[in-house]
């Protein structure tokens, strides 16, 4: 090194990172917004698949509405995807098991791409009953959690949003705010909580993958991306 040169403070940044944001709160805040735009953009074409296919019924009125679409259900979407996507990695951080399995975001899409077709296979595919329907969609569900998460943690937390959205989309049903056209299941169908166990897993993957990318590269080694001297 020169006589002149001196070196740099603190560690270089390394890629287009969310960490260029020093403050941990507004990083946090950045990472939810994202979340809720990812949230509103999925909900928006996913319940346009529904509707198209009778699957879902509004009032005419709100049929008249932006995409089809209830002004409520992408803002409700989109809050959920964010708080789901910022709890995932607060869970792994909490429990000590930081997820590692298939982080880039190749994977992330690809696991999108694959909950965007269960969707469409449950508004497109006839099946000859409900039953049937369902234990595919199950299976979907369970093997997109076993391609791209295999974790515990994530799956105890899709579990528990499946049935905590089943729960609340039974009491809109009930309380008249919209319709499903044949429920089979206390108002509902019987595949929407596989849809809601996928949806978290998704959410959940995206949330990892912009949690790691906040923080860069791992701080345990300063060395990295480091300019030579």
């Amino acid at each position: 090194m020169a006589e002149g040169e001196t070196q740099s403070p603190g560690r270089k940044k390394c890629g287009p990172y969310i960490s260029s944001v020093t403050s941990r709160t507004v990083n946090l805040m950045i990472r939810g917004v994202v979340l809720f735009f990812i949230g509103v953009f999925l909900a928006l074409v996913l319940n346009l698949l529904q509707i198209q296919r009778n699957v879902t019924l509004f009032p005419p009125d709100v049929i008249a509405s932006i995409f089809s679409s209830a002004w409520w259900v992408p803002p409700c979407c989109g809050t959920a995807s964010a708080v789901i996507g910022l709890l995932y990695p607060c869970i792994d951080r909490h429990l000590g098991e930081p997820h590692k399995f298939k982080r880039e975001w190749s994977s992330v899409m690809r696991c999108v791409a694959v909950f965007v077709g269960i969707n469409h296979a449950s508004a497109k595919v006839d099946f000859d009953n409900n039953i049937q329907l369902s234990l595919t969609l199950a299976a979907l569900s369970i093997g997109l959690w076993w391609t791209f998460d295999r974790s515990r943690s994530g799956f105890g937390l899709g579990i528990g949003i499946a049935f905590l959205a089943t729960l609340v989309t039974q009491l809109l049903v009930y309380n008249g705010v919209y319709q499903y056209t044949s429920p089979d299941f206390l108002y509902v169908r019987s595949w929407l909580p596989c849809i809601f166990f996928a949806g978290g897993i998704t959410m959940g993957n995206i949330g990892r993958q912009l949690a790691m990318s906040s923080h860069g590269t791992p701080r345990s080694s300063g060395n990295v991306c480091s300019t030579k001297l």
